[in-house]
């Protein structure tokens, strides 16, 4: 074999050097992959300390319930009771906070008359386990359970979904038209297609498609949900972009309507007018013309 000539020597000593760096960054970017990976419900799901009392936050008239989950988990969730004759709203939060976060919108609803449970998932609020999609799943069947106990049958409850939340909602909605009872409507705050989806947006880099352990598949399931429903996005939203929550719309059946919120982020909606939109469509009437249905 010829020996490589001087002129030769430094070229093949630059293309070992560019494929030990090759091999390195492939290294170290499966490394942060596998991190990801093993982590990422630390990244996904963000519990905030004890929610404390419901008067401590605003709502006094409100009890501090047990729930009894099928996985042998006690949540404490808040129960406002419904005005008579009025429906109960089942409130599913986003991932970080607790529900002591969100007694402002339950006032607003219970000044209407609507009944509202604020649900505690597992690792929340003081709750024990930890958040996992199967384990928020039951937390949403367990606080159903709790209602149904209570008389309030799916006909008479409200899905509110935010954020994350709104993959349980989806799932609980969904099941609920698989038995034959589906629930009196569908709100959707921030809604993503699926958590894959959501996640690419901040991890661009990464195949989250691959990685993700907890899907909340919710444009596989929306079409076949059997009752009305809202979806309320902010144009602004920089966690889970609008046009998410537009294809979302897009795959629900109708009886159906959106409110696209122009300037408000992930977080604010209610700045921007959300909670009136909310009771209107919980208080529409047939139009004739396709609108939405009463759910009152």
């Amino acid at each position: 074999m010829r020996a490589l000539g001087p002129s030769q020597r430094p070229y093949g000593r630059m293309m070992l050097a560019a494929l030990q760096i090759l091999i390195l960054a492939a290294g170290i970017y499966l490394l942060v992959v596998g991190l990801v990976f093993l982590g990422q419900r630390r990244l996904m799901y963000h519990p905030g300390g004890v929610a404390g009392a419901p008067a401590d936050a605003g709502l006094p008239d409100a009890d501090a319930v047990r729930v009894s989950t099928a996985d042998g988990f006690e949540l404490q969730s808040w129960y406002l009771a419904p005005r008579s004759g009025r429906p109960v709203l089942l409130y599913l939060h986003g991932n970080a906070g607790t529900i002591a976060d969100r007694a402002f919108k339950a006032r607003l609803f219970a000044r209407q008359g609507i009944g509202v449970m604020l649900a505690e998932y597992r690792g929340y609020g003081g709750n024990s386990g930890s958040p996992t999609e199967a384990g928020l799943y039951a937390d949403a069947r367990a606080n159903l359970a709790w209602l149904a106990n209570q008389g309030h049958g799916p006909g008479d409850i409200i899905v509110y979904g935010e954020s994350l939340g709104t993959g349980v909602a989806v799932q609980a909605a969904l099941e609920q038209a698989q038995a034959g009872t589906p629930v009196r409507a569908l709100v959707l705050e921030a809604p993503f297609t699926t958590m894959s989806d959501a996640a690419g947006v901040h991890y661009p880099w990464l195949p989250t498609g691959l990685l993700t352990r907890d899907h909340y598949a919710s444009s596989a399931k929306i079409g076949a949900v059997q009752c009305p429903v809202l979806v309320v996005h902010g144009s602004a939203d920089r966690v889970v972009p609008q046009d998410q929550g537009k294809r979302l719309f897009a795959l629900a059946a109708e009886p159906k309507t959106a409110a696209w919120l122009s300037g408000a982020g992930h977080g604010d909606v209610y700045d921007f007018g959300a909670g009136e939109i909310i009771l209107d469509f919980l208080d529409a009437r047939p139009s004739g013309d396709g609108g939405v249905p009463s759910v009152r």
